[in-house]
């Protein structure tokens, strides 16, 4: 059986959580014996698929779908998106529904993300399927702190962002709320909006430090995560943040946006904000750094979310989905 995975045509430009995971999805099935093979259209290969997967719900993905489902091949959706009737205005609805309503199966990284996107799109909910965000077990194992404090200068505890510089990731919200917090912030990401990484970069002082990208892969960033005080990451939605997986698997202390799936992913072991209250997030960053540490978290995470587990339910749709062709 063979499954051909495709995306946007940018998506890889400045990859993100939602672009790991494919790769990740990729990496596992393989080790389980699937042929997973990534979309190339100078070679024509759709006619070779018994299963297309598409991730993303990116503007103009309809054409590509709507071509794929006319070559009678079936058809998977990772929607990675969280709408509600609140925050759908934000984004073209009609669009976004038609796009999936040409799916066999939708995939989404949650049950509540699954509900909330059946409902606001009148889409059936039967029609979703639950495949878990994870994230390597290396990221668990004993990091080094000093390996990133000495590479980049950095002295006393820190408060930690990873993720792409974009309105949705809030960073800007972050920089006010450490200052106002007394906490010096490290950002760590690849600009995906010009625009706004200048807002953040003109608000930013002498408590924020901007290091670019470290790659996924490296021991770099596994150091990072073990030499924060803690990572926060108080975006404007997440389901539920590849980072903020990797940061509590190795052991740090972890904030996060309540708006989303985290509740599902990190359960009572997280402290939640709302991102849009500087106030609040501020006050939890204080409240972090003085509370005891713990393991729990970290047990949690490395027990429940690997990528092996998370495959699973995967390779079953696909195999469903095969013999139907």
């Amino acid at each position: 059986m063979r499954v051909v995975y495709a995306t946007y045509p940018w998506a890889f430009e400045t990859p993100g959580g939602g672009e790991i995971q494919m790769l990740k999805y990729q990496e596992y099935l393989l080790q389980a014996g699937l042929d997973i093979q990534r979309h190339d259209p100078w070679l024509g290969d759709l006619g070779k698929a018994d299963v297309v997967h598409f991730f993303s719900c990116m503007g103009g993905s309809g054409h590509f779908c709507n071509y794929v489902k006319s070559r009678g091949i079936p058809l998977v959706i990772s929607a990675s998106l969280w709408l509600t009737e609140e925050t759908k205005h934000l984004y073209p609805v009609g669009e976004i529904a038609a796009q999936l309503s040409l799916a066999d199966a939708i995939v989404t990284n949650g049950e509540i993300e699954s509900d909330q996107l059946a409902s606001v799109l009148g889409l059936g909910r039967e029609r979703f399927h639950t495949v878990r965000n994870a994230c390597d077990p290396w990221f668990a194992e004993p990091g080094e702190p000093e390996m990133f404090r000495s590479a980049f200068g950095i002295e006393g505890p820190f408060v930690l962002h990873v993720g792409n510089v974009e309105p949705r990731k809030n960073q800007l919200a972050l920089i006010h709320a450490a200052r106002q917090a007394g906490k010096s912030l490290v950002l760590l990401g690849q600009v995906r909006s010009g625009v706004y990484a200048g807002q953040c970069l003109a608000a930013a002082g002498d408590h924020v430090r901007y290091l670019g990208p470290i790659a996924h892969d490296s021991p770099m960033l596994r150091s990072a995560y073990a030499a924060c005080e803690v990572f926060c990451l108080p975006s404007t939605l997440e389901t539920p943040g590849l980072a903020a997986l990797e940061a509590a698997a190795a052991g740090a202390r972890l904030i996060i946006t309540g708006e989303g799936s985290t509740r599902e992913y990190f359960g009572e072991d997280a402290l939640y904000v709302n991102g849009s209250n500087v106030d609040e997030i501020a006050a939890a960053l204080v409240a972090s750094s003085i509370a005891p540490a713990t393991e729990k978290l970290k047990r949690r995470v490395v027990s429940q979310f690997t990528w092996e587990t998370a495959v699973q339910p995967l390779r079953d749709l696909y195999k469903m989905l095969a013999t139907t062709r």
